[in-house]
């Protein structure tokens, strides 16, 4: 027995300094790879089994061949050639050719943008749009709850599907893990084709649990779509705390960047390339008569598997060439490296940087986790806003009056190296003072955390706790 004991601790340690080899040989950031050693080597078995999970790096794996993404891209490109007399910004035409270089993220010019900043504006200007559908409906979620909500959303994709209307919805089934499996498959006896992204089953795919899709992507008839932060799910709509959340309605040409990145998922998931050009149809921008100015939008996905974190360097690039101001929501700060050190080198050379983040998070741990970078940021001269009204879920940035973004992107480890994101930037003046303006009345319910002495001097075991859980923050 004693025997089988050290036979055992040595095929364990084995184990650990080959998992310690692989960490350190994946080269990734510093930050990251520390403490990921130090989680293997201080918490017995545990770390292991962690490491299993939500270690392993997929970056360098290619799951969509190229050739699949240019039959995908075929229908896009050939809409953005059509485009007459685009004219891309010169303060902004660096960023637009990075996406493109590195996202083949096209910008398209025209159509109307209309920002959604509750469930209450979203959710009826969705129903809407579904009861309007025609030829197709296609849902991209990382949560779609079997509540009342998703039931009557659920009824009326029945209602299309039963009326001829093709439906598709990828959701994700780490996301969805506490709804149930007759849920989907009531849609899928309906006609619905329903995947779920990268499903979790022991002992296969453990190692992707860690790369989740955490897109918010809706595509009607391939004239109308929807990209944010929101979810379906009660919570959304209504609540005991109200959730803040933001959600940008797209018409126009714009859709086509839209239809793209969900037959990207699609055909990642479905292994069905769908390209017909039924699905991108003509003449989108002629047929809205109410244009008052003619935006051009960019929708900006990125992934694990992805050569580069396309979103986080966009991010950086928009704060660290800033002139004015940097106005920024986000429901989790846990910055990576680069955009942390952006951030403080903004405000120090005097642009007004502002952040807005909840007064009390829906995860604990990452809020603790968060507490030290928010001080930090500070110190550095960002006015660091905490928003008291309800739960803060939006993720949105806007620069200069000239720049905004919205999507499913958190500034925290994960959305920018972990999960699937989706992002929407808009090249418009009028639309970046409307984001300014829904920036301003969250500001507005938020309290300033330099006016709160016992978040910025936390006793001595309370700073303890953060500087451990910053620590691990990297892995979240």
């Amino acid at each position: 027995m004693h025997e089988l004991y050290i036979i055992g601790v040595v095929l364990y340690w084995l184990l650990i300094t080959l998992a310690v080899i692989h960490v350190i040989m994946d080269n990734r950031q510093p930050a990251k790879t520390m403490a990921w050693v130090l989680v293997l080597l201080f918490v017995p078995v545990v770390g292991y089994v962690l490491y299993l999970f939500f270690g392993i790096n997929t970056r360098k794996e290619r799951m969509v061949s190229q050739r699949s993404l240019d039959q995908l891209s075929k229908r896009s490109m050939l809409e953005f050639v059509e485009q007459q007399g685009l004219q891309l910004p010169a303060d902004y035409k660096p960023l637009i050719d990075l996406y493109v270089a590195q996202n083949f993220s096209l910008p398209f010019s025209g159509g109307r943008v209309e920002l959604l900043s509750d469930g209450i504006e979203f959710f009826p200007s969705l129903f809407q749009a579904i009861g309007s559908a025609r030829h197709h409906i296609h849902i991209d979620l990382y949560i779609f709850e079997d509540d009342a909500l998703g039931m009557l959303l659920s009824d009326m994709l029945i209602d299309r599907a039963r009326q001829g209307v093709e439906v598709r919805i990828v959701y994700d089934d780490v996301g969805c893990w506490n709804v149930s499996h007759r849920f989907f498959e009531r849609m899928r006896e309906e006609g619905i084709e329903v995947v779920a992204f990268l499903p979790v089953r022991f002992p296969s795919f453990t190692s992707k649990v860690n790369y989740r899709n955490h897109r918010k992507i809706i595509v009607i008839d391939g004239r109308v779509g929807f990209i944010g932060g929101m979810n379906v799910a009660l919570r959304y709509y209504k609540g005991q705390a109200p959730w803040r959340d933001s959600m940008v309605r797209i018409e126009g040409t714009g859709v086509y960047a839209l239809q793209r990145a969900f037959l990207i998922d699609w055909y990642f998931v479905d292994r069905t390339l769908i390209s017909n050009k039924s699905y991108y149809p003509s003449n989108l921008n002629s047929q809205i008569s109410t244009l008052k100015s003619s935006p051009l939008t960019q929708v900006v996905t990125s992934g694990p598997v992805s050569p580069y974190p396309e979103i986080m360097q966009g991010y950086v690039h928009v704060i660290s060439t800033a002139k004015h101001y940097i106005y920024m929501e986000t429901p989790y700060f846990l910055p990576t490296e680069p955009v942390l050190f952006a951030l403080k080198m903004a405000a120090l050379r005097g642009t007004d940087v502002r952040l807005l983040v909840p007064m009390r998070s829906d995860a604990r741990f990452v809020e603790w986790a968060g507490r030290s970078y928010l001080r930090e940021v500070a110190e550095a001269g960002v006015q660091v806003w905490l928003y008291a009204d309800g739960f803060l879920h939006s993720k949105l940035m806007v620069v200069d009056d000239s720049l905004c973004t919205c999507g499913s992107t958190n500034i925290d480890f994960r959305s920018f190296e972990n999960n699937f994101e989706s992002n929407i930037f808009i090249y418009d003046a009028p639309t970046a003072q409307r984001f300014r303006d829904v920036f301003l009345a969250d500001q507005r319910r938020a309290r300033l955390l330099n006016d709160m002495p016992e978040r910025l001097n936390p006793p001595f075991l309370k700073r303890l706790l953060e500087s451990l859980t910053r620590l691990l923050a990297p892995l979240f």
